[in-house]
């Protein structure tokens, strides 16, 4: 009888338009149900048959009804899907193609085939591919999507590096490289320092040696000369080794390997500073006194240049620190000038401390590989004297380019860092306030204030509100017209000195040549440029820590459940527990809630706070040192899940493999959501 009856429809619609609606993003859960978490942070359950339609991470309307007294929300209209292009595997379905996302919470499975090119018999079971979502659940019958490139095998040994640059949608390979050679024809006179003893400092492994050193000791303190590696002598601004360049814009450092942004025949053989070899450089020369600062006579210059010494970090470290070092016996004209860059560097890192800032002494870590790609060995890399060397006069030579390109022409690639994001800094002042900060509020928006806030930190004895600060702050970014970087605490910073592996030196190696030339500079690099090069830098970033972690989860698989203990630094809290760093090794591990005490009820992780609640109680807090023990290792998600080395109660102990992988996905996909917290911003 109401079968299709027009009158019905009508008053169903009018009945669905009456009813509120809501707009915000889906969180899903593993467990097949998820929340729509609206911008005011409202939040609705979305039953399991609803989810369906849905993803996590989509931005949605939906209606909210009331059923049994309880408010729930039925998706209605997609705003941006979650997904578009992503990283999945092949799963097969009675022979047919469907494709599952590579993502912590994501677990459906989606129809796929392969665009029109490939052949559907290629792919096998477990192969990671590029897929592209067409359909989605909300406005078709189902997602639907588009494989359009495999990867590689799912049990290649190697399928971290090359899924993680594809994810990223970075190169895999060097640039192509040139059938031949040739100096560009540049009206630029050379300085022929050949007979000076230059030296470069670098890992045992490095091959693109793109700075060299030479120091002189003066009655007023030091006369520093900085030489780089000048590719743009081989490379013709617009052509298409340089256009390849501007697009992958750096060379992606990863663990075990490099892809570099200029091709290896350039960044390792020609324009690497080697020794023994005469090479065209960039230098500057500058004049350094006993109070560290810098005077205002430097020089930039066109010169060549032949490194005497091609020295290892560890080595000169040795040499200095403990007056000798196994296998080096460098020439007294070598020895004298390690000794003066090492007094250069203490009168800079004072004169730093005192008029800009210095950025926390951490080590690195090194993975060492076998030739199957597996981690044989993890090792720590503290920062050492001879490190801090090259890192003082990479600085010093950097802060003089900023200087030089603001004065004339006004512009190029300067790295600006505004400090605190704009529309956190009111929170940061009441947190500061809060801790009675010796700094108003109205200076925390300029350099000299934020540097006397930074310098108040380190006096403080723990680092909890440092830890708790950094995510008010904003990140670093690529402006073509200077501005203050206030992670180094300086006015102005413009990077030359690596111009074989960022593109944005590139730049100002030739705005500078062009001013030494007295010729017309070249244009102000546009928007679209400082944008790519910011977002590449981002990207970068990305890729070397996924491919770390997905690295540590193998590496760490035989300590899951021993007794072996790491000391830890608690580096972030959200809701559903800890994020820790593994002082041994550098890898990150979370501590799930229910391992931290069993009744969750009596328990409140703050991400708010950065603290750890019992029973109201502050059990732990931000940038605490802890003793964990590792739970699990979840390559599904490359997640490391660790436990108390001194367990609050007997039963955290107690969850079982489901539970903890359920409260791993959980944290993952929380920590997504806030986001990666700003470091210090120190880009030197």
């Amino acid at each position: 009888m109401f079968h299709d009856n027009p009158l019905l429809a009508q008053l169903k619609q009018q009945l669905r338009e009456n009813l509120p609606k809501k707009e915000g993003v889906v969180r899903g859960s593993d467990r097949g149900f998820g929340f729509l978490e609206t911008d005011n942070r409202e939040s609705y359950f979305i039953p399991p048959q609803q989810m369906k339609k849905v993803m996590h991470g989509d931005r949605i309307t939906a209606i909210i009804r009331t059923e049994n007294e309880k408010e729930q929300a039925e998706p209605e209209t997609l705003i941006t899907p979650f997904l578009s292009r992503f990283v999945g595997r092949i799963k097969l379905i009675k022979d047919r193609l469907n494709v599952v996302p590579d993502h912590p919470v994501l677990k459906e499975v989606i129809k796929a085939r392969p665009i029109k090119g490939l052949d559907e018999k290629q792919f096998a079971e477990g192969d990671w591919v590029i897929a592209h979502l067409k359909r989605h659940g909300l406005t078709d019958n189902g997602h639907f999507a588009e494989i359009s490139e495999r990867i590689t095998a799912g049990d290649d040994p190697e399928a971290p590096w090359w899924v993680v640059l594809r994810r990223h949608d970075l190169p895999r390979s060097a640039p192509a490289d040139a059938e031949s050679w040739q100096q560009l024809d540049e009206p630029l006179p050379r300085e022929d320092l050949t007979a000076l003893p230059f030296v470069t400092i670098d890992g045992a492994s490095t091959k693109d040696m793109d700075d060299a050193l030479y120091a002189v000791t003066e009655a007023d303190g030091w006369r520093l000369t900085v030489a780089i590696a000048d590719p743009t002598a081989y490379v013709a601004p617009g052509s298409p080794i340089d256009a390849e360049a501007a697009k992958r814009a750096f060379t992606v450092y990863l663990p075990g390997r490099n892809i570099p942004m200029i091709p290896r025949t350039l960044s390792d053989e020609l324009c690497s500073l080697k020794e023994g070899e005469p090479r065209q450089a960039l230098c500057c020369e500058m004049k350094i006194g006993h109070d560290g600062a810098i005077a205002d006579d430097f020089r930039f210059f066109a010169a060549t240049i032949c490194s005497q010494g091609r020295l290892i970090y560890d080595q000169v470290s040795d040499l200095l620190e403990h007056g000798s070092a196994d296998g080096f016996a460098p020439s007294d004209a070598i020895r004298q000038q390690l000794q003066g860059l090492q007094a250069l560097t203490a009168a800079r890192q004072q004169w730093r401390g005192e008029h800009a800032l210095l950025f926390s002494d951490r080590p690195d870590y090194a993975f060492e590989l076998n030739e199957a790609g597996a981690v044989v060995a993890i090792h720590v890399e503290p920062r050492r004297i001879a490190n801090r060397m090259v890192e003082e006069a990479m600085i010093a030579a950097n802060i003089c380019a900023g200087l030089f390109l603001a004065r004339t022409p006004g512009y190029g690639i300067f790295n600006v860092h505004p400090g605190f994001d704009a529309e956190k800094i009111a929170g940061a002042a009441e947190l500061l306030a809060a801790h009675q900060a010796p700094v108003a509020a109205e200076r925390l928006g300029t350099l000299e204030g934020f540097c006397e806030l930074r310098r108040w930190l380190e006096t403080l004895p723990s680092p909890f509100l440092d830890c708790r600060l950094r995510r008010y702050q904003t990140y670093s970014v690529m402006a073509s017209q200077p501005g203050p970087h206030f992670g180094l605490g300086l006015p102005a910073y413009a990077t030359w000195t690596s111009p074989i592996r960022k593109y944005g030196d590139m730049v100002n190696h030739r705005i500078i040549k062009a001013l030494l030339q007295g010729a017309a500079c070249p244009a102000e690099p546009d928007a679209a440029l400082t944008q790519l090069l910011s977002e590449a830098r981002r990207l970068n970033r990305f890729a070397e820590r996924d491919i770390a972690d997905w690295l540590y989860v193998r590496f760490l698989l035989p300590a899951v459940g021993s007794e072996q203990t790491f000391s830890a630094e608690i580096i972030d809290v959200v809701r559903g527990g800890i994020k820790v760093r593994l002082q041994e090794n550098g890898a990150v591990a979370f501590v799930p809630a229910g391992q931290i005490f069993s009744d969750k009820k009596r328990l409140e992780c703050s991400w708010d706070d950065g603290k750890v609640y019992l029973d109201k109680e502050v059990r732990f807090e931000l940038g605490q040192r802890i003793d964990v023990r590792l739970k699990d290792a979840i390559e599904a998600t490359r997640s490391l899940v660790a436990t108390l080395a001194t367990p609050l109660d007997a039963a955290t102990q107690s969850e079982s493999a489901e539970e903890l992988e359920h409260e791993v996905r959980e944290a993952v996909a929380e920590a997504l959501d806030h986001g990666d917290t700003p470091d210090s911003g120190s880009d030197a």
